[in-house]
């Protein structure tokens, strides 16, 4: 009984390192479907000795997890760009990219630079690119021609047509209307007035919706089956649905298709860094960036996938944007209390009429 007692101090060392070890070889990753695919988890783990645990996630989900936790409970976390400075702000939730730790010259130089503008916040990075997309127009373009987000609003469209109410349709609308929500994030009262314009032409194209989606598969079953024509949709499942009929294609509009990147973050209390930037350096390789890019559908932000990726997928790349990134608008940081202007205007516009 004795020597039991003074073996416990060294069993609970023991245990401890253990612990220790075993938290130096596993990842905790907070990240959105397809990001993290499994046969790329495996070869990781095969070749790092790191197992990767992935909980599935959102925007929304992943400020609201870390805000919970003060940042705990995960090793990385891939939020947009435009959802990380103003939850850094307040609620202190990430902590700073180390760029020694980084191989940097993987990354598309213009995707690096939008990610450092969006995401640098007192003189410190928050933030490395990852995937990126746009989301624009999906047209079926035997049934109707559209050039422009307004274009949803013509009156042969009646019952003809699809939009997600959420803030990007707000945003689409205002850059339809020719104005930029973006440059007036820094002004509530003007960008209140503008919210309210593009509620009130919202409202007015309200009877041209057969239906108001929340996920992309009911867009593409609302085109399969002829129910809908056109619609605001994401790059990617427009792609998917372009393949099966090539009539049916992503259009980058006249305003400018509206893009994200999703990115690496570090929350503020994770456990495993050295795991999270080999898993970053690990993913952002052009053989592995060319097998996300084919599992997610978009494009990642790294150098010398092009020649990788489905000879298909490029073509459509390049159907949709001839012009490449340009006509393109980024989502900036979302100032506080923008949200709440937009939700009121949205709020109307998802109550029947």
């Amino acid at each position: 009984m004795i020597r039991l007692r003074r073996s416990l101090p060294l069993l609970v060392l023991l245990l401890s390192a253990q612990t220790h070890a075993d938290d130096a070889k596993k990842l905790r990753i907070l990240t959105w479907d397809h990001y993290a695919p499994a046969d790329i988890i495996e070869d990781f783990r095969k070749e790092t000795g790191i197992q990767i645990e992935v909980t599935l996630s959102s925007n929304e989900d992943i400020i609201a997890r870390l805000k919970a936790s003060g940042g705990a409970g995960f090793d990385l976390a891939q939020p947009s760009q435009d959802r990380i400075t103003g939850a850094q702000q307040s609620y202190h939730i990430y902590k700073p990219i180390d760029l020694s730790r980084v191989n940097v010259d993987q990354y598309l130089p213009d995707m690096l630079e939008i990610a450092k503008k969006m995401t640098t916040l007192d003189g410190k990075l928050y933030a490395l690119p990852y995937l990126w997309g746009a989301e624009g127009m999906v047209v079926n373009t035997r049934r109707t021609d559209i050039n422009d987000y307004t274009d949803l609003c013509k009156p042969e469209l009646n019952g003809k047509t699809t939009l997600r109410l959420r803030r990007p349709a707000l945003m689409a609308f205002a850059f339809a209307l020719g104005h930029d929500p973006f440059a007036l994030y820094g002004n509530p009262k003007a960008y209140a007035e503008l919210i309210d314009e593009v509620g009130r032409k919202l409202l007015s194209c309200k009877q041209n919706m057969a239906f108001i989606y929340t996920s992309s598969d009911e867009v593409l079953e609302g085109l399969r089956s002829d129910k809908i024509v056109a619609g605001m949709l994401w790059d990617s499942p427009a792609w998917e649905i372009n393949r099966e009929n090539p009539f049916v294609r992503f259009i980058n509009p006249k305003s400018g298709a509206l893009a994200w990147q999703d990115t690496f973050v570090l929350p503020a209390k994770g456990q495993n860094d050295a795991a999270a930037y080999a898993w970053i350096n690990y993913t952002m390789r052009p053989d592995i960036a060319a097998r996300i890019t084919k599992a997610a559908g978009n494009f990642t932000s790294t150098k010398g996938t092009l020649g990788l990726v489905d000879p298909r997928l490029k073509t459509q790349f390049f159907e949709s944007f001839p012009q490449g990134l340009k006509n393109i608008h980024w989502y900036p940081p979302v100032p506080a209390g923008l949200e709440d202007i937009e939700a009121k205007v949205l709020d109307k516009l998802k109550a029947p009429h």
